[in-house]
């Protein structure tokens, strides 16, 4: 199991990265222009940076939903690895086997 604060932090990062999902949208549309003047470039660069750092998607952190483990995370089911071999066990994810052979 992972630290609470760790989990909170993660979550507290998802909330803000959603928040300002939009702002950066427009201001990193409004950047991509190769034909604005260099004060008005300089002036949306501030406003970009000013952001808090967290509101960049890439700060997120994919955990697993059951134990907030970080590493060994499948995608395609949100669980780490140790949740995810007890789910196949039990027989939680359809079509999922243990291998055999």
């Amino acid at each position: 199991m992972a630290k609470t604060s760790m989990v909170n932090r993660e979550v507290k990062r998802l909330r803000t990265v959603r928040k300002y999902a939009t702002r950066r949208a427009d201001l990193k549309e409004k950047l991509r222009n190769p034909n604005l003047p260099v004060e008005e470039r300089d002036e949306l660069r501030r406003k970009f940076q000013s952001l808090p750092r967290d509101a960049g998607p890439s700060r997120m952190r994919s955990r697993c939903r059951l134990s907030g483990r970080s590493h060994g995370y499948y995608r395609k089911f949100g669980l780490g690895r140790n949740q995810l071999r007890e789910a196949a066990m039990r027989g939680d994810c359809p079509g999922l086997v243990k291998a055999s052979w």
